[in-house]
């Protein structure tokens, strides 16, 4: 796919995998509608992706895990650009690593609407624009949570695999359609995720978010007889 000129909606844009990401389809050319809650974070990352090259970004401050918020931003996007040729589902929280028995009930139900619920609301919302598309993408930024069992992380482990069944329902409902989807099970990332829940973990050997930027848009920029159904990336 020739990426100048598409019109890419990502959401978590505002730092880590979806910033780089962000960064990485400006250098391509690609015009941007970004979205997450910072709004402040997200005019930084506006800014930079226009010195690199996107014609055309708009943000948009957003929480998506409110329905009303989500389906006006949504709106917004369409008036704005007229089209929507690729979606990437980046928006992630973290669950503090702890036995299923002490977790308390708003962090559960926090991790499972921001990581599976809503975003299988936005991609609901999109699919048909997508459709309208003659080549057209989606991109699940799962990790690699999404296929392995680890201790202590029941709640962000069952968005994750939850998130990996609806996609891979997605590409069986899709098949033979323009639009393609694809899974990505990244292992640890240097992002802010883990700090935001005051959590400290080894994260050394991480991956540098800008380098898991630069496997999404060769995954994208692939020649049209060839599609990378999912990736596994570890460091």
């Amino acid at each position: 796919m020739n990426l100048k000129n598409k019109v890419v909606i990502i959401t978590g844009a505002s730092d880590g995998i979806g910033k780089q990401i962000a960064l990485k389809l400006a250098k391509e050319g690609a015009n941007l509608a970004l979205i997450a809650r910072n709004e402040i974070r997200l005019n930084e990352v506006k800014s930079e992706c226009q010195k690199l090259g996107s014609k055309k970004v708009n943000v948009y401050s957003c929480d998506i895990k409110l329905e009303s918020n989500l389906k006006n931003v949504i709106k917004e996007i369409i008036n704005d650009f007229e089209k929507i040729d690729i979606l990437i589902n980046d928006t992630g929280i973290w669950q503090k690593m702890s036995p299923t028995d002490q977790i308390d009930l708003e962090t559960i139900d926090d991790v499972i609407q921001t990581n599976l619920i809503s975003q299988i609301k936005i991609t609901n919302l999109i699919l048909p624009f997508l459709r309208k598309q003659t080549e057209a993408a989606i991109i699940n930024i799962i990790s690699k949570s999404g296929v392995v069992a680890q201790e202590g992380q029941s709640i962000y482990t069952a968005s994750k695999f939850g998130m990996r069944g609806f996609a891979e329902v997605l590409k069986t409902e899709l098949k033979g359609s323009t639009v393609r989807v694809s899974n990505v099970y990244q292992s640890g990332t240097n992002t802010k995720m883990f700090s935001k829940v005051n959590e400290t973990v080894p994260s050394e050997k991480f991956t540098d978010p800008a380098d898991l930027a630069d496997v999404i848009v060769f995954m994208l920029s692939r020649p049209e007889k060839i599609w990378l159904h999912e990736v596994q990336v570890e460091y």
